[in-house]
């Protein structure tokens, strides 16, 4: 299970990506793996709002998670 980080968030934990494929117990769904970036990088939480995109697709909390997912946490993004 691979994690891309883009913006403040890979900022935050100063990689590109994470690879949680190591752990013992690995996120079972969208809201799992938020805990675990949370309680791993306590900065995220404080984030007014971050997507979950899992294998290219905007996913919701409840988004059950595969061993062989590609998910990409996104930051708000803010322009003129």
């Amino acid at each position: 299970m691979e994690v891309l980080l883009f913006g403040i968030a890979k900022d935050i934990t100063g990689k590109s990506s994470l690879d949680l494929s190591a752990l013992k117990e690995k996120p079972n769904s969208v809201s799992e793996l938020m805990h675990f970036m949370n309680s791993s990088y306590p900065e995220l939480s404080k984030l007014s709002s971050l997507a979950v995109a899992v294998n290219g697709e905007y996913a919701t909390i409840d988004v059950p998670l595969q061993s062989n997912d590609e998910i990409a946490i996104i930051p708000p993004v803010s322009g003129g």
